[in-house]
């Protein structure tokens, strides 16, 4: 039997050093959730069941992306609301992206127990049409949400947050990730 070579991990870890400057690393990890798309969809397009990767994007759907919702919906979504003045209407964006990490959470949870029955039977996600089009709807959904984040909340953020703010959302994100 030939010994399985290692491979790198699709999603590399982000580095702790970028946490110094938080509006950095989220948007960095942006980056990620947008190459998480891609791998969603090769999952979802694939003849043959990937099960290292697939086992990686369970990974990621629980742990780095479920934080990375935590360190926006209670840090950085609560600083801009103390922020922003009213002409920036933050709240209404705030309040749909909230809403859509409600959702996406329960798609995620859904395509995490649809990947791991894969790797169970060893099938490809593609075998089950609910799975494949979970997975495809996710990535669509994830690329619209970051490009507001990306063009909106972030921008405002750089413009309105404090040293202060940043040192904290800085402290926050790292205690969480310890």
């Amino acid at each position: 039997m030939k010994p399985a070579i290692a491979r790198r991990p699709r999603l590399e870890a982000m580095p702790a050093s970028l946490l110094a400057k938080p509006l950095d690393y989220i948007f960095a990890d942006h980056f990620r959730q947008r190459a998480l798309c891609n791998l969603l969809e090769e999952l979802a397009d694939a003849a043959a069941l990937d099960e290292a990767l697939a086992r990686e994007v369970v990974v990621f759907l629980t742990g780095d992306m479920a934080v990375h919702v935590l360190d926006e919906e209670n840090d950085l979504f609560p600083l801009l609301r103390r922020r922003c003045p009213p002409e920036d209407e933050i709240e209404a964006v705030l309040g749909a992206l909230a809403r859509e990490h409600e959702a996406d959470e329960r798609m995620a949870g859904n395509i995490v127990e649809g990947l791991e029955a894969c790797v169970a039977t060893g099938s490809a996600p593609r075998a089950d049409a609910d799975l494949r089009a979970r997975l495809i709807e996710f990535a669509r959904r994830q690329r619209r949400h970051l490009a507001v984040e990306n063009s909106i909340v972030l921008p405002i953020a750089r413009q309105r947050l404090t040293e202060l703010d940043l040192a904290n959302l800085t402290k926050r994100m790292t205690e969480r990730r310890s």
